[in-house]
């Protein structure tokens, strides 16, 4: 999930764990501890693109990384802090650690959570930013910090607060197999033959859901509204994975297919070829739009070396697709 989020959950989670001790400085903590997994991705800046997009949620998202740094810092800062007790600060920690790679599970990307074994769980029924899960959850934490330490409404506010967003969680699982099942009959009224699909929630929101379809020669990906009148409607991008010819033995090249999770298409543009992460869609609404949300171009040197480049992204087109997306989410008819 997005910074602000995982602060948020930090800060609710520490004052669950220790406000009623320590006050304020347990969502003070607690805010630190839910940005500090999410430092991994300062890995950009020292190595290549491929492997800072496989340190990504890997070990600083991990139960491993949960103990072993909640024993760290809860023992630290009981050395300076007022209050001593070194295992409530651990515990803190500890909670507000391991809460925020479970709360990335939920999104498309997943998590390593039990690194260093190679899984990643991914439930992909909520988006990396989501209004409805973050609002609420921010408007109990404000009304919780507002009262004193040990007061009631203090422990009832943040308490509503984690039970508010947790059920919307739960919520989330409901609506993808809702959307799951209506896109399961539309590839089946429109005789569509699939190796395989996938459904994740639109961008902010969890009304509008996409599908990721696999076929033979091509990849399809389509659009539900649960306000949606007429027929998913599915657009076709294919798969270009022979435009990689020998690269295709590349070894970053077999591991940018590992991280997609095997979800990628192949562009080729002004000579250039470009390897598509299909599983975050397009950025755009529009037909056939190459636009992908992570696209990579392939270079290549003179020795045959093969690296990626991170393709960036244009606000204006960010822009208009949120426009678009708020058209989409309140229906095709």
């Amino acid at each position: 999930m997005d910074s602000v989020t995982q602060i948020i959950l930090g800060a609710a989670v520490g004052e669950a764990v220790l406000g009623k001790k320590v006050g304020n400085k347990a969502m003070f903590y607690g805010a630190i501890a839910g940005t500090i997994p999410d430092l991994d991705v300062l890995s950009s800046h020292f190595t290549t693109t491929v492997s800072a997009l496989e340190i990504h949620r890997g070990f600083t998202h991990s139960i491993f990384f949960s103990v072993i740094a909640g024993i760290l810092f809860g023992w630290l800062v009981s050395r300076y802090e007022t209050y001593k007790d070194a295992k409530g600060w651990m515990w803190l920690f500890f909670w507000c650690f391991v809460t925020h790679p479970i709360l990335d599970a939920y999104t498309t990307w997943g998590t390593q959570l039990f690194w260093p074994l190679d899984y990643r769980p991914a439930f992909k029924t909520i988006f990396v930013i989501d209004p409805l899960y973050t609002v609420p959850f921010l408007i109990c934490l404000i009304l919780a910090l507002l009262q004193k330490r040990g007061a009631p409404k203090r422990k009832f506010y943040n308490t509503m607060g984690l039970l508010i967003s947790s059920g919307y969680l739960m919520l989330t699982f409901l609506l993808k197999g809702l959307a799951y099942t209506e896109f399961k009959a539309a590839l089946k009224d429109q005789q569509i033959d699939y190796v395989d699909f996938e459904t994740k929630p639109g961008p902010f929101n969890t009304m509008l859901w996409t599908a990721n379809v696999d076929t033979k020669d091509a990849y399809l990906i389509g659009y539900y509204s649960f306000f949606d009148k007429e027929p998913i409607h599915f657009e076709t991008y294919a798969k270009n994975h022979e435009l990689l010819g020998n690269l295709m033995n590349n070894d970053n090249v077999k591991r940018m297919i590992n991280i997609s999770k095997g979800w990628y298409s192949i562009t080729q543009k002004d000579g250039k070829l470009f390897f598509n992460d299909l599983r975050y869609g397009v950025l755009s609404l529009k037909p056939n739009s190459q636009n992908f949300v992570f696209q990579y171009e392939i270079s290549t040197n003179d020795v045959g070396d093969v690296s990626f480049i991170d393709v960036k992204r244009n606000k204006d087109e960010a822009k208009q697709l949120i426009k678009d997306l708020w058209m989409r989410v309140k229906g095709n008819h």
